[in-house]
């Protein structure tokens, strides 16, 4: 979460005050995360974050919130969007989609745990377990949006970054890309069952409380590039962080076969999703090597901004390639 906007005590405060969440005791920027604005916010009734949005727009934002919004009043702990109760403030009574500074802002409750950065199988099941609960929780959601970080996104941005890239990283880049289309035009792609997914859910957007037999998933948070995709998507982009060696990208095996085995307890993968699977973990290695070239190369003017490392992405895509995923039948 990076600082692009600057936001004061005395320009916060009023806003909280107007969502009932009382007086504003410490305001102090995130350092996580690179796409919106980010406060931890402490008043004297709790704990929140206050983000302001600096890609997405009012016309867009809707839907996220209220996915949250959703889930959490289904059980999925995640945090919930406060709505203003009067008027006043950027704000009108019911909204939880506020205005700050001219740019889109929402304040959520601050989730309680910390990130495991270093995960163990029981981490990566407990994930898997609540990914398959998310998923059912939002076949009833009735708002739909696009994933707008999906393959029309891919196309459009792979010829912006192939300047920055040498010969033999273009041929990789633009090749997988013919590949991910290639898999978006056949019948089994276009079967895989759909809906809300989270699309970003990396190690540093789950929370956890507790150790060995006490370990608890306390929540998922920054659902900012959530959208309407298959669900398989959701699980390849999952596997790709959290079953991973991070220093060469390759597979896991048992953290992979927790996650998974935890995810089909809930919700069993059909015969398509089965198929596809390993696509769709190149497809999500694809798309955050794209993101990560296109922030990298093309970088924003923020405070506290922590670009990530591109290359990372590069080297699961080729783990990908050459080891793809096997489930049995």
């Amino acid at each position: 979460m990076a600082v692009y906007t600057e936001v004061s005590f005395d320009e916060a405060a009023p806003l909280l005050h107007s969502l009932g969440l009382g007086q504003l005791k410490s305001l102090d920027p995130c350092s996580g995360g690179i796409e919106n604005t980010n406060y931890f916010a402490d008043t004297d009734q709790g704990r929140y974050v206050l983000t302001l949005f600096e890609r997405l727009g009012f016309e867009q934002l809707p839907f996220y919130l209220y996915l949250m919004q959703h889930l959490a009043q289904r059980g999925i702990p995640v945090p919930e969007p406060h709505a203003a109760l009067t008027a006043g403030a950027g704000s009108w009574p019911g909204d939880i989609l506020h205005k700050l500074k001219g740019k889109p802002a929402a304040v959520v409750d601050r989730l309680r745990g910390r990130s495991e950065l270093a995960p163990t199988p029981a981490h990566c099941a407990a994930v898997g377990d609540m990914l398959a609960r998310m998923h059912l929780a939002g076949q009833d959601f009735d708002r739909q949006q696009g994933n707008l970080r999906g393959l029309a996104w891919w196309n459009e941005t792979v010829p912006v970054v192939l300047p920055y890239l040498s010969p033999e990283q273009g041929s990789l880049i633009r090749s997988e890309l013919a590949y991910q289309n290639h898999v978006a035009a056949s019948s089994a792609w276009q079967a895989l069952p759909r809906g809300p997914v989270h699309a970003d859910l990396f190690r540093d957007n789950v929370m956890f409380d507790g150790e060995g037999g006490s370990l608890r998933l306390t929540g998922f948070f920054d659902f900012y590039f959530a959208g309407w995709d298959a669900l398989l998507f959701d699980i390849g982009v999952s596997l790709n962080d959290w079953c991973v060696d991070l220093a060469t990208g390759e597979r896991d095996t048992a953290r992979t076969s927790a996650f998974l085995a935890a995810y089909q307890a809930v919700r069993p993968l059909n015969a398509q999703e089965r198929s596809l699977l390993p696509a769709m973990e190149r497809a999500g290695a694809l798309r955050f090597w794209i993101s990560r070239l296109w922030d990298f190369y093309l970088p924003r003017e923020a405070a506290l901004l922590q670009a990530h490392d591109p290359g990372h992405f590069e080297r699961v895509l080729r783990q990908r390639v050459a080891h793809p995923c096997s489930l049995s039948a």
